[in-house]
């Protein structure tokens, strides 16, 4: 069975979105599927391009706004693929319409994958954009997808708030587990002293991520001065300028420190050196980046809006809440926690991404879902659907 991903970016301005793509195609290649992948071109590709390896990959220049995405390439290169089925990963973009304009010319079933874009917090960010993108090509690219693929039970129910009665498979993201040795130094040791202990951010700096909140809750008492917060990310729209403002604020600049984007080595080497990691988030859909965490071992400080509830009934996780007087309140009982509490549930965090965050399981679920969009037969154990039929008619 020939699969080709659809995704609006390749490289590490795309994401947890650009990142799972890459994961899943090269799980499928492991699990003998033919893949090809088919992305837009942005300012990171030509340094993330090798990350590709030999995973036939496609990646088209853009003609206009970088918002929208825009390949004069894409349909023909789509349609060149000639694959039996496409998978599309994320919304609101012209890839969106260039996988309906395949289906309907082709009359082949394509999943598509939200990864969180489908959320109300998620919605009521670019209004105007998406009200105009549903109108033209949206809607109707999720409402005559074969199957609708949520990442969580929680991502799936937004779906179905909206109305959408497709068929959806609820399959996670994966995770890579990483070995546990190594002798590289933190990428903050240059600032921060070695017998002082790191709680550890990574990801976008956007305004979902909930940073302020993190910052304005950040304790400055005696207690937890043995603690600090390091944020890495790339900014996104200006938004680093305002949490970097609201940290000289505070008068927290000794204490809360701004890397920028850690990628590979530099990336790897905070995790491991890190000493918990947070998410504050608003919305999510299921972020790699406490999947990552996990892998390392590392305790975990999530909202409920992570999505990952298992977090919490293994004890990999501890809840924190996403406005400041509570978080604040969190954050100090956590910082006082003695050192084997939270070893405990970094521990339970890594046994958790082992057992059910594999990408062999999920390249497993994901080739059953394509076998049976395709071939029709019994569904899969991890598709929903609205009716109660068993069978789908390929």
């Amino acid at each position: 069975m020939k699969v080709s991903l659809v995704t609006g970016s390749l490289s590490r301005f795309g994401g947890g979105v650009s990142a799972s793509v890459q994961a899943l195609s090269r799980s499928l290649i492991a699990a003998n599927g033919d893949v090809s992948v088919l992305g837009l071109r942005d300012s990171g590709w030509a340094t993330d391009a090798s990350g590709w390896g030999d995973i036939p990959t496609a990646c088209l220049d853009v003609v206009g706004p970088s918002s929208i995405g825009y390949s004069l390439q894409a349909f023909s290169r789509l349609r060149d693929m000639n694959a039996d089925i496409v998978h599309s990963h994320g919304l609101w973009k012209h890839p969106s319409r260039v996988v309906l304009q395949w289906a309907s010319e082709t009359r082949r079933p394509y999943v598509v994958s939200p990864h969180g874009m489908l959320d109300a917090w998620a919605l009521k960010r670019s209004v105007l954009k998406k009200k105009i993108a549903a109108r033209l090509y949206e809607n109707a690219h999720l409402r005559h997808a074969s199957c609708l693929h949520a990442l969580c039970d929680a991502e799936a129910d937004a779906i179905r708030e909206l109305g959408f009665a497709n068929p959806i498979c609820i399959i996670p993201n994966g995770i890579a587990m990483p070995g546990m040795d190594d002798s590289r130094a933190a990428p903050w040791a240059n600032i921060i002293s070695s017998d002082q202990r790191v709680l550890l951010f990574i990801g976008r700096l956007h305004p979902k991520k909930n940073l302020p909140a993190l910052i304005e809750a950040w304790p400055s008492s005696a207690e937890t001065l043995e603690w600090h917060l390091v944020i890495a990310g790339w900014d996104q729209s200006g938004h680093e300028d305002a949490l970097r403002a609201l940290v000289t604020k505070r008068n927290l600049c000794c204490r809360i420190h701004f890397l920028g984007p850690l990628f590979g080595p530099k990336k790897d080497s905070a995790l491991r050196r890190a000493d918990a990691f947070v998410l504050p988030s608003l919305s999510e859909g299921l972020p790699m980046a406490i999947l990552e965490a996990w892998s390392y071992g590392k305790p975990v400080l999530q909202t409920a809006a992570c999505n990952l509830p298992d977090g919490f009934r293994h004890n990999a996780a501890i809840r924190i809440s996403p406005t400041v007087p509570q978080l604040a309140e969190e954050l100090r009982a956590v910082l006082q926690m003695p050192a084997a509490t939270l070893t405990e549930i970094g521990r339970n965090g890594r046994q958790l991404a082992e057992r059910n965050f594999s990408w062999t399981g999920v390249a497993k679920q994901m080739l059953e879902v394509y076998a049976w969009l395709r071939d029709g037969g019994r569904r899969p154990a991890c598709v929903r659907f609205i009716g109660g039929n068993e069978t789908h008619a390929a």
